[in-house]
C-alpha cells in the first residue's frame, strides 16, 4: 500500500471503518513486528499486541498522513518494548523472524519468499551485534521505511544524528558482509 492509500486507510479507520483499519493493520503489522523483534526478540508478538492495543485506543486522536502514522505507531512500539526491557532487564536481541515479518510480500512465490528470509534473518542477526543506537536507526529506516526526520522523531533525536548512526551501521553491516564474502 502506498503512502496515499495508507493515509486515506487510516482516516477511515479513525471513523470506525473495520475494513480500512484491517488495511492499516497489515500494511504496518509486518514492518513493526520486524522492528520489535530487532529490539525484543521473542517478545516482540506480545510487545505488538500491546502497541496495537495503545494504536486503537488512541487513534482518535492521531493526526496525520500515512508516513506519519508508521512514525506514530513505531513510537508507540518503542515505547512499549524500552518499558519491557526496564521490566526485564534485559539487552535488546534478535531472534529468527517468522516467514513475511519483516517484508511485504506480493505474491506467493515460495522461493522468493524463502531467500528474501534467510536474507532478512541474517541482516537482523548482524543488526543485532551493531551498538543499540545504529541498530535502532537501520531498524527505522529500513525495516520500517521512516525517513530522518520521522526516526529522529521515534528516537528523541536529532535528524543528523540518527542519519550518521544509520550510515555508520549500514557501513559497519557492509563492511562485515564483505569480510564474509571474502572468506
Amino acid at each position: 500500500m502506498d503512502e496515499a492509500e495508507l493515509s486515506e486507510a487510516v482516516a477511515l479507520a479513525q471513523h470506525g471503518d473495520h475494513t480500512a483499519f484491517g488495511r492499516v493493520y497489515r500494511d504496518v503489522h509486518p514492518m513493526l513486528l520486524g522492528y520489535l523483534r530487532g529490539l525484543v526478540g521473542d517478545d516482540a508478538d506480545d510487545i505488538a499486541s500491546e502497541t496495537w492495543h495503545d494504536i486503537v485506543r488512541d487513534l482518535g486522536r492521531f493526526h496525520g498522513d500515512g508516513i506519519s502514522f508508521r512514525s506514530w505507531a513505531a513510537t508507540i512500539a518503542r515505547h512499549r518494548a524500552l518499558d519491557h526491557m526496564r521490566r526485564t532487564k534485559v539487552r535488546p536481541r534478535t531472534t529468527e523472524l517468522d516467514e513475511g515479518v519483516a517484508e511485504r510480500t506480493t505474491g506467493p512465490d515460495s522461493e522468493g519468499l524463502a531467500l528474501d528470509n534467510l536474507s532478512t534473518e541474517r541482516a537482523l542477526a548482524l543488526i543485532a551485534e551493531l551498538p543499540q543506537d545504529q541498530a535502532e536507526a537501520v531498524l527505522l529506516r529500513v525495516v520500517l521505511g521512516l525517513n530522518g526526520p520521522m526516526a529522529a522523531e521515534v528516537l528523541g533525536k536529532r535528524p543528523g544524528a540518527v542519519r550518521t548512526a544509520a550510515h555508520r551501521g549500514l557501513k559497519r553491516l557492509s563492511e562485515r558482509l564483505r569480510g564474509a564474502e571474502e572468506k
